[in-house]
């Protein structure tokens, strides 16, 4: 399980799902930017592909890159977002985590990774990466509809397909 993750530093540190991962030994965490790796699969929200199974050697090879920052403050146009041939966005799910529960696409670092995961195909690493909270599981089953359709599509157009269904359905 190969996941970087950037910390902005701009969260609690006590409700961090990125800190308790790190201190858990589950990711990697780096403080410059020039220490993500090149060519992993970067967690964007302005990304125009949304993470799918084809994926999933990406992933397996190279790994997943989180970007743990203030959403509502950075710029599309940041340094971050340069290079976006594997930048994906994540289709719409549900938080789970205590400061966001029930609320869509207000995902924490730590569920947004496990999606990735279990979209790609990879869901012990979901599993495990949600074990390491009391509300993990719940993230899990109150997606798990989604999160199996999603698994489920072979491109990225077939993931937007679905969620566009779910949506409006």
């Amino acid at each position: 399980m190969k996941v970087t993750v950037y910390h902005a530093d701009e969260c609690d540190p006590r409700k961090c799902t990125t800190v308790k991962l790190q201190r858990q030994g589950k990711i990697r965490v780096v403080t410059h930017l020039n220490l993500l790796p090149r060519k992993g699969l970067v967690l964007d929200p302005f990304a125009e592909k949304a993470v799918s199974p084809e994926d999933r050697e990406i992933v397996e090879k190279i790994g997943i890159v989180g970007l743990d920052c203030s959403w509502n403050q950075i710029k599309k146009s940041s340094v971050m977002f340069k290079g976006r041939k594997y930048h994906r966005l994540l289709p719409f799910l549900v938080a789970a985590n205590p400061t966001n529960y029930g609320k869509p696409c207000k995902l924490s670092t730590a569920e947004a990774i496990a999606a990735t995961f279990y979209i790609v195909g990879l869901k012990d690493n979901a599993v495990e990466i949600m074990s390491q909270f009391k509300w993990g599981p719940t993230f899990l089953e109150l997606n798990h509809e989604l999160l199996e359709a999603y698994s489920s599509a072979k491109t990225s157009m077939e993931v937007v397909q679905i969620q566009n269904e779910f949506i409006g359905g």
